[in-house]
């Protein structure tokens, strides 16, 4: 955030992902509840991924880059305040940089979804309190998502994020916010930075980086952009394949073979083998 603000936060479904972003200049990465929920699983995001198979793809997308990384742990992958502590302390040890957690109930829904259902303000307390107590890496950074503006409205909304930046979250995130002019509130109330997610098809218009600037925003997040965009790529070359009965007419639309190598470094790889195995044979 020093190095960039307001800092682009991408979303980056897996490993690959993640280096391509890096390449592209991004700062930080993002690892989506959601995404892990569709992508990894191929199921809804309503509560059903657990902490392990965040963490998988947690330590997978670490292992090849040093970008830090903020993950979405839905309500915490509780429901005991210790198996909160339980998760930040596994994503701390897996090499995330940051996470927000929700004040949704266990059965959470997308934040753009309608029927959404919070728990009281306290008992999201009990969670942030859980979280900043069980940091073992006094970098590592806490987010709290509310989802209140839909079903409490701006006032009660602003007085949760104030009761959640009591509890020690770092930075709030308000979710589904309609107007440009509210994230300015939030960051008045609370005075810690404020992220403003900016989701396709969903219930906030696509502001530019400066618009969000002027607003007080200090963190964006584009948590599927790419994730959506490769999967109707793919949708797009299966039925062309299925129809054509070649990949002809696609070619146009895919990563070759030579920019898929460069992005995982696979020239790299390949000499690092021809050095090792010309030392053992001139040994």
């Amino acid at each position: 955030m020093k190095k960039e603000n307001p800092l682009q936060i991408i979303g980056t479904i897996n490993a690959n992902h993640a280096l391509l972003a890096e390449q592209a200049g991004f700062n930080a990465i993002y690892l989506s509840g959601g995404g892990v929920a569709a992508g990894s699983l191929g199921v809804p995001d309503l509560g059903i991924t657990t902490l392990e198979d965040v963490l998988i793809d947690i330590n997978r997308i670490t292992n090849v880059t040093s970008l830090p990384l903020l993950v979405d742990v839905d309500t915490g992958f509780g429901p005991s305040v210790f198996n909160i502590a339980r998760t930040v302390k596994s994503l701390i040890k897996a090499g995330a940089a940051a996470l927000h957690i929700e004040d949704q109930v266990g059965a959470k829904r997308c934040g753009h979804r309608p029927g959404k259902e919070i728990v009281s303000k306290d008992e999201m307390v009990d969670r942030l309190k859980s979280a900043v107590d069980a940091r073992t890496d006094e970098h590592f950074v806490i987010g709290a998502r509310t989802d209140a503006f839909a079903n409490e409205g701006l006032e009660k909304t602003l007085e949760r994020a104030i009761a959640y930046k009591d509890a020690g979250a770092d930075f709030i995130f308000a979710e589904a916010i309609v107007d440009l002019s509210y994230y300015q509130k939030f960051v008045d109330a609370t005075r810690i930075p404020v992220l403003a997610n900016i989701t396709e098809f969903g219930m906030i218009p696509l502001y530019t980086v400066e618009q969000l600037r002027k607003a007080g925003v200090e963190l964006i997040l584009y948590p599927l952009s790419a994730f959506r965009a490769a999967n109707k790529a793919a949708e797009n070359v299966y039925q062309h394949i299925r129809k054509d009965g070649t990949q002809k007419n696609v070619l146009s639309t895919m990563q070759t073979r030579e920019e898929l190598y460069k992005s995982i470094g696979y020239h790299d790889y390949e000499q690092k083998l021809d050095t090792l195995f010309k030392k053992n044979k001139d040994e």
